[in-house]
């Protein structure tokens, strides 16, 4: 049954609009406006400019009510880069700072966008949640456990909003895929099975260190991470490949799409209770921390989440570098961020297909309806698509199968109450990170 965007639209109305499943399909607060009065300008800044945060600024700047007023980047050269850019295409000029810590002195800030690597993440937020500004953060929303308890406490408490930038819970795509599990259209859910295939998971050739370039203040950028030399290695975008920055394309892919797994269960600030994992490294010797091989199962009571990471490899099942199955007693439905086909189980006693077939090919990113959601929340102070709750739950099952890898563990145990494992100390010692003077973990 081929469909498209339009027609479910006007044929589909999902019941949990109010928790930010419709993301982009509800109506903005500032409807169709393209000139919206002073009184409803959104001024955001931008704190870490490369790659995604940019990208994310510029689709807030694609929203009329939304003028960038700050650009921070320790890299001058980026800064001044992406500063040419704004005044080129938006014809503004931002307040440029090397100091995040001076952007959120700036009192006419109302939002601040998050796009550093994942270990600069909670102390960002709570600092800027604690200057009164509303956050959208890049996901993983942290790359610690005890990071992402933080930030979940430090939201509800200063009672802002803020956004995890998990953007498919607001594209139409995985909204669909989630209605048709959710209302049993493949029948019982029994398993959920991803996948992550991608050349750059292996990481770049071995190169030795070198001195600083100019124009960056490494030892900012360094921050609560431990001292070590320059590598350009550990540096502008092949940094998530080691622990003290990231956690390679489990926690990149790996939360986008055991979020999706985790959605269809509403399982939204579930950690993993148990984990069985198996990884290592059987491909060339590159520069990375991270393994390029993963296998994990997260047991549920009652279906199971599979995930495979196989870095270097552009390929996997049904012929998608990436993707998800939710595999039902009744149909598979299977999905990447362009396409959802449900392939129905066939019943040899009634000899027809158990359930409708669906196709839909029309899928694309969904950072702008994620992005305008942000927005829309900011002014309705509703809840939006994507909390600090789920943040929370898809990192914690990305940071848990990271610390079976660091650990050598096949088997671990969480508990949730006591926000520990209880079959390995080595595992517990990973829950917290150790900042470097003079920084300091956050404390709410």
């Amino acid at each position: 049954m081929p469909t498209n965007r339009r027609t479910f639209i006007r044929q589909s109305a999902l019941a949990t609009a109010g928790t930010g499943l419709l993301g982009s399909m509800t109506t903005p607060v500032w409807g169709s406006r393209t000139n919206p009065p002073a009184s409803e300008k959104i001024n955001v800044a931008l704190i870490g400019c490369r790659n995604m945060g940019f990208g994310i600024l510029k689709h807030h700047l694609s929203n009329p009510e939304v003028k960038c007023v700050a650009l921070c980047d320790i890299d001058e050269n980026v800064l001044n880069e992406k500063a040419a850019d704004v005044k080129k295409n938006h014809n503004q000029s931002p307040k440029l700072y090397r100091d995040f810590r001076k952007v959120l002195e700036q009192k006419d800030i109302d939002a601040v966008i998050i796009g550093t690597p994942d270990h600069w993440h909670c102390l960002i937020m709570v600092t800027a949640l604690q200057a009164g500004k509303h956050v959208y953060v890049e996901k993983p929303m942290a790359n610690t456990i005890a990071e992402c308890d933080i930030m979940v406490k430090a939201a509800n408490y200063y009672k802002k909003t803020v956004q995890v930038g998990q953007q498919q819970r607001s594209g139409f795509l995985f909204q669909k895929a989630n209605e048709l599990v959710k209302s049993g259209k493949i029948g019982k859910l029994r398993k959920v099975n991803i996948w992550a295939n991608f050349e750059y998971g292996t990481g770049p050739a071995i190169v030795p260190d070198e001195p600083v370039p100019a124009g960056v203040d490494y030892d900012m950028w360094l921050g609560p991470a431990p001292k070590r030399p320059y590598n350009k290695n550990r540096f502008h975008g092949s940094w998530r490949h080691f622990w003290d920055y990231g956690g390679g394309l489990q926690s990149d892919w790996g939360v986008h799409l055991l979020d999706m797994g985790l959605w269809t269960k509403d399982i939204l600030q579930a950690p993993p209770k148990t984990l069985v994992y198996a990884a290592n490294t059987y491909g060339q010797e590159r520069a990375r921390e991270t393994p390029d091989s993963m296998t994990i199962s997260f047991p549920k009571e009652d279906f199971v989440i599979n995930y495979e990471v196989t870095a270097g490899l552009q390929r996997g099942p049904w012929d998608m570098t990436y993707g998800i199955a939710f595999v039902g007693n009744d149909a598979t439905l299977v999905c990447d961020r362009s396409k959802l086909m449900v392939y129905p189980e066939w019943d040899n006693n009634a000899r027809k297909a158990r359930a409708e077939e669906y196709k839909f090919t029309e899928g694309k990113e969904s950072h702008g309806e994620h992005v305008r959601n942000f927005l829309d929340c900011i002014k309705s102070r509703n809840r939006p698509a994507s909390p600090p709750e789920v943040g929370r739950a898809a990192a914690m099952h990305a940071h848990i199968a990271n610390i079976a890898a660091r650990t050598g563990e096949s088997f671990l145990l969480w508990d949730e109450e006591n926000r520990r494992f209880t079959n390995s100390e080595a595992a517990n010692r990973l829950i917290t990170p150790e900042y470097r003077a003079p920084w300091k973990l956050p404390v709410v």
